[in-house]
C-alpha cells in the first residue's frame, strides 16, 4: 500500500510538472500568436493575448488527439519510459525554454520537448528505444513547417496583391484590419490545437508507465485533456513580451494585409501538422510565414541576419535540450 502512495505522489508531482511546462509553453509562444496582430497595431498587447488564448483553449472543440498519440507512443518503445525518463524530458525543455525566453528568441517549446523525452531515453537505455519514423518525422517538419509556411504566406500575399490590385490602400488596410482578427484567431486555434496535445502525449505516456492506464487505452482521461488546454491559455495570457518583438517588429515591418496573410498561411500549415498528427513547431511555422511575407515585398524587407540568428535556435535546440534532459535523468535517478 505504501508503494503505491509513494508512486502516486511521484505521478501527481510529474503531471504538476507537465502542465508548468504547457502553461510555460503558452508563455513561450504568445508571440507566435499575436506578434503580427500587435505589430500591425489592429490589437493592443493585453487585448490580444486574451484573444489567443481564447482560441487556444476552445481548440479543444476541433482537433483529434493525432498529436498526443505521436508523443504519447509514436516516440519511445514502449516499457522504456519512467518517472525518471519523463522528469528528464520535461526539465531538459523547460531549462531550454527558460533559456531562450530571457534572451528573447523564439526557440521551438514543441522540439525542446522532443529534444528532452530524446536525451532523458538515450541517457537511459540508448537511441536504440527511441522509435526511428517518430522522431524522423518530428525532425523532418523542423525544415518542412517554415518551408510551408513561407510558401503559403508569400503566396497569398501574391493573390491578394493581385486581388485588390486597383483598390486604395487605405481602404485595403481598413479591410484587413478587421480580416487580421479572423486569421489571429485561427492561428491561434491552430496554436492550441497541435501545442496542448504535445503536453496530453506526455502525461499520457506517464500514466500508462506508472500503471494508471493501460497501453491499449485509446485516449487519456478528460482531466488531462482540459487541464492541458486551460494550462497553455493561461500561459498565452502571460505571454512574454520579449520574444514578440523579435517576431513581430525585427524580422520585417507588417501592416495588416502581411499580417493576414502570415497568420492564414501559417494556420493552414498548423491545422495541415495536427490533421497528420505531427507535432510541428508554431515559431517555425509563423517565422517562416512572416519571412515569406516579408520576401514577396522586396528582399531587403527581411532581416536576413535576425532570421538567420533563428534558424541557429531551431537548429540547436533539441540537441541542447536533449543534453540538459539527460543530466536531469541521471540526477534523478541518481538522488531519487
Amino acid at each position: 500500500m505504501e508503494t503505491v502512495q509513494i508512486a502516486f505522489w511521484v505521478v501527481a508531482m510529474l503531471v504538476v510538472l507537465a502542465l508548468a511546462f504547457d502553461f510555460m509553453n503558452g508563455f513561450h509562444d504568445a508571440a507566435n500568436s499575436i506578434a503580427t496582430v500587435v505589430s500591425t497595431g489592429v490589437l493592443k498587447p493585453q487585448q490580444a493575448v486574451l484573444f489567443a488564448a481564447f482560441f487556444n483553449v476552445i481548440a479543444i472543440a476541433f482537433f483529434h488527439l493525432k498529436v498526443a498519440g505521436t508523443i504519447g507512443k509514436g516516440i519511445v518503445e514502449p516499457g522504456v519510459v519512467d518517472h525518471h525518463v519523463v522528469f528528464g524530458a520535461l526539465m531538459g525543455a523547460i531549462a531550454w525554454n527558460i533559456i531562450t525566453w530571457w534572451y528573447g528568441i523564439p526557440s521551438s517549446s514543441s522540439h525542446a520537448l522532443i529534444g528532452g523525452i530524446v536525451g532523458a531515453v538515450i541517457a537511459k537505455a540508448g537511441a536504440s528505444k527511441l522509435i526511428a519514423g517518430g522522431v524522423l518525422k518530428t525532425v523532418a517538419f523542423i525544415f518542412v513547417s517554415p518551408l510551408l509556411g513561407f510558401v503559403l504566406g508569400s503566396l497569398l500575399m501574391v493573390i491578394v496583391a493581385w486581388l485588390f490590385r486597383r483598390t486604395s490602400p487605405l481602404r485595403v488596410d481598413n479591410w484587413f484590419r478587421r480580416l487580421q482578427l479572423v486569421s489571429a484567431g485561427l492561428y491561434s486555434l491552430g496554436h492550441g490545437g497541435n501545442d496542448a496535445q504535445k503536453t496530453i502525449g506526455i502525461i499520457w505516456m506517464l500514466l500508462v508507465a506508472s500503471g494508471y492506464m493501460a497501453a491499449t487505452d485509446a485516449a487519456p482521461p478528460g482531466w488531462v485533456i482540459y487541464s492541458c488546454y486551460i494550462a497553455i491559455g493561461l500561459g498565452t495570457m502571460f505571454g512574454g513580451w520579449r520574444i514578440v518583438r523579435t517576431m513581430g517588429q525585427k524580422i520585417t515591418k507588417l501592416k495588416p494585409v502581411g499580417g493576414f496573410c502570415a497568420e492564414t498561411g501559417g494556420a493552414m500549415t498548423l491545422f495541415l501538422a495536427t490533421a497528420l498528427g505531427i507535432p510541428v513547431s508554431t515559431t517555425h511555422t509563423i517565422t517562416g510565414a512572416i519571412v515569406g511575407v516579408g520576401s514577396v515585398q522586396r528582399a531587403s524587407a527581411v532581416r536576413w541576419g535576425v532570421a538567420g540568428n533563428i534558424v541557429w535556435a531551431w537548429i540547436f535546440t533539441i540537441p541542447a535540450a536533449a543534453f540538459m534532459a539527460g543530466i536531469c535523468y541521471w540526477l534523478s535517478f541518481t538522488l531519487f
